[in-house]
This record gives C-alpha cells, structure tokens and sequence, in this order.
C-alpha cells in the first residue's frame, strides 16, 4: 500500500491540448516539479487528467496491451448547459447569462446533496469549467476504485431526464416517489417561480406555453389552451396549470405528477454518462485557462453556492494585470530581496482575485488529509487489537 500510493502521482495520466487541437495523451510525471517544467516548455491551451494506470502512461507503447490498464480514477460529474437548450430560452449553445446559471446552481444543490447523503460520500471538489458549465470531482478512497459499472449505476441513479430531441416528455414518475427525487422537487422548488416563471418565462407566449402544455394530459391541455390567453403573464398561467391538473387529477381519483414532472423537465440537472462512467476519461484539471473565455476554472464555494458568479471569476489577462501591479510596487520590492523566487511567486497569488478560490481548495485538500490520517488511524487500531 504504501508504495501503490508513492508511485500513485507517478502513474497518473495528464493530457495537453496544444495550438491547432493536437492532443498529447499518455503524459506523465515523476514529481509536480517535473509537470511544471513541462507545462512551462509546453505551453498547452488546456490541460486534462486522466486515470491512475497500472503502470506510467508515459511508458505505455512499451507494455503489453492487456496489461496496461486504468486502475482508479475520481468518479467524475460534467453538467454543460448545452444540454438545457431544449428547455432555455434566454440563451443557446456556449452561451450563458445571469438567468440560465441557476440551472447549475440548482443542478449542484441537488447533485451534491444526493452524493453526500444518499451515498455517505465525503470530499467533493466542485469546479466551473470556465465557460458554460461544472465539473465535481469525488475523491473519496473507496469512490476512486469503483468500476464503470458502478461508475453507470450512480449516474443512472442521479437521472431524471430521459430521450433525445425528439422525446417531448422527458420525465415520468412512478406512483410512488422516491425520496431522491422528493428531495430534487424540494430543491426545484425554492428556485422555480423566479427562474422558470419570471427570468424564463416559460408560459409568456404562445410559443412557449405550447411546448409545456404537451407535458399535461389531453383534457387539460385543451381547456388550457383557451384559457392561457386570458391571463397576464407565466406566474398566472402556472397557478391556473396548478388548478387545472388537480381537478383533473380528483376527477380521476388517480395520483400524477404533471407539476412536478414540467419542473423537473425544465429544471432538473442533466449528466453526461460518458464523462462518469468511463474510468479512463479525461476531465480538464482544475485552475486550467479555458481558451475561448480566457477564464480561469476555479472551485466553488458550496457555502457560497447562489453567490457563485461566473462573469466574476478572475481571466488569465485580469490575473497578469494584477501580478505585474504587484511587482511594479517598490515598497514589495524591498521586502522581496533575497528570497527565493518560488516562494515569492507563491505569496503573490494571495495579492490577486484568484486567492480565494485557491483557499476554497486548498481547505478541501485539508478535509482530505484529515480524513486520511483518521483512516491510517484506524487502520493501525485494528491491526493492534489483532
């Protein structure tokens, strides 16, 4: 064990995405100095890691096909906003605004408390990917030795929302509801009037309401349909949708979900399987510039969450800017003499937008290590009681 974890930075794939996309796979590195120098030699437009491997990615045409294998790797959760265009209106594709990024604040809510309390899971980093969505790393010991099979059965757990482009209801509950999915309609709930009936304003025209009155049932859907109109805006409409469906509902004697389901279609949070399940997928490494924004992709601060502003995180010209002010200062000038530029270096972030994000990392790192020495602990407990 405590040579797998000597040799375990040794054994990790890092991948370089250079000018013109040539991809460098299979990178890897005796120490993180080794790392730095490359990406300083280098100059890569992104930066991804991959898996731990049975043996060094670097060496990986000199081995047997079968024998190198990925061995571990953090359970990973990409959620882009690409995969929102059927249910935003506000904007489209790699865009994002102010209105549509509560979609990722309510898809971590949800995402987050499920992992934490449904699965016991302990160290999740979550990070913005510096554009148009957000990754979560779970770095719990157990959880990085999962298999893709497991890897698919967490994410299927976490998915609501099912079809393609041409599926229009893309959620339908059973009778009786599990309590994830109680807890997802909770969190949907404290956001939706002010997301999807005033910021998006899902019922404000025709257009619109047509797409989310194909979600109710036929009879419902045609008295509403005349009834739309008469009212003044999304707010109304959704009450009178309310009212609608539960008559319809006690004329039925039968339990639906209509409300719940138009919520969660429009709101509930939408994974990519592909990136999760996958050991040996590559996911862009934390504090990487994304190319197109020149954004910096920085962690979030759960205890902030509805705080968290993309168009404030700090971009690589904003951080420049702000070291060659501080090294422009001459009363740092003085103080700096004679101490090792490195260290000097890493003080100087501190000075900059990009400090407190990198305290919100470096507290997750320590919750790790405290977590890991509580673990060895116990480990060597159990071994003197033997």
């Amino acid at each position: 064990m405590e040579e797998a974890s000597k040799n375990y930075f040794k054994r990790r794939e890092f991948s370089f995405t250079l000018r013109d996309d040539i991809y460098v796979r299979y990178q890897s590195f005796n120490n993180p100095q080794e790392l730095e120098k490359e990406i300083q030699k280098m100059c890569p437009y992104k930066i991804d890691i991959g898996a731990v491997y049975s043996h060094r990615p670097i060496q990986h045409n000199t081995i047997h096909m079968g024998a190198f294998q990925a061995q571990e790797k953090e359970l990973v959760f990409d959620i882009d906003m690409t995969d929102y265009d059927d249910v935003r209106r506000c904007c489209s594709s790699a865009e994002i605004c102010s209105k549509c990024w509560t979609l990722m604040t309510i898809a971590i809510h949800i995402i987050d408390r499920a992992l934490m309390e449904d699965f016991g899971i302990k160290h999740r980093l979550w990070v913005y990917s510096g554009r148009r969505g957000v990754h979560c790393w779970v770095c719990d010991d157990s959880v990085r030795k999962w298999s893709s099979s497991l890897r698919s059965a967490a994410v299927e757990y976490l998915s609501l929302v099912k079809g393609g482009e041409e599926t229009i209801k893309k959620v339908t509950l059973p009778d009786n509801i599990h309590p994830f999915i109680s807890e997802s309609i909770n969190v949907v709930m404290r956001y939706f009037k002010e997301y999807a009936l005033v910021e998006q304003d899902i019922l404000g025209n025709k257009e619109s309401y047509e797409k989310v009155l194909a979600l109710v049932p036929e009879t419902v859907r045609n008295e509403l349909l005349l009834e739309f109109p008469k009212k003044l805006d999304s707010v109304q409409r959704w009450e009178l949708l309310k009212k609608a469906v539960d008559r319809h509902n006690n004329t039925l004697k039968k339990t639906a979900h209509t409300e719940s389901e138009i919520m969660l279609q429009y709101c509930f949070p939408r994974l990519d399987i592909n990136v999760s399940k996958g050991i040996n997928h590559l996911l862009k490494s934390p504090f990487s510039v994304h190319p197109k924004t020149g954004r910096i992709s920085v962690p979030v601060d759960l205890k902030k969450l509805d705080e968290f502003d993309p168009f404030a995180v700090p971009t690589i010209s904003h951080l420049c800017h702000e070291l060659d002010t501080i090294s422009n200062n001459k009363g740092d000038a003085k103080e700096n003499e004679g101490e090792p530029e490195c260290s000097r270096r890493s003080r100087d972030y501190k000075k900059t937008s990009l400090a407190p994000y990198v305290k919100v990392f470096e507290q997750f790192l320590e919750e790790m290590e405290k977590s890991d020495i509580k673990e060895r602990l116990k480990a060597s407990d159990m071994q003197l009681d033997f």
